[in-house]
């Protein structure tokens, strides 16, 4: 299926990209946060921190309907948008 990924302030610096459209096999947002730290080494550590999401990292999904996730099993639907935050740039 294919996710929307946007990054926000450091994390767009760091990978060099605002929006990246993934392909992916991920059914839960723990999974895709995982890919993406293996695809964009500057994210290792810093999106899931073994027991869930990072402490400083907001991560939201939703098309039009941005909400916030249940944790790291949120189930991911083909064309959900995800927005990932260090939580000092407005989580």
């Amino acid at each position: 299926m294919q996710i929307e990924c946007r990054f926000y302030g450091p994390f767009r610096e760091d990978i060099g990209e605002r929006r990246v459209l993934r392909e992916t096999d991920a059914r839960t947002v723990g999974e895709l946060l995982d890919e993406l730290s293996a695809a964009y080494p500057a994210l290792d550590g810093r999106l899931v921190d073994g027991e869930g999401i990072a402490g400083s990292t907001v991560v939201t999904k939703g098309k039009r309907d941005v909400r916030h996730l249940d944790g790291i099993a949120t189930g991911l639907d083909e064309g959900d948008v995800i927005r990932l935050t260090p939580s000092v740039y407005g989580g």
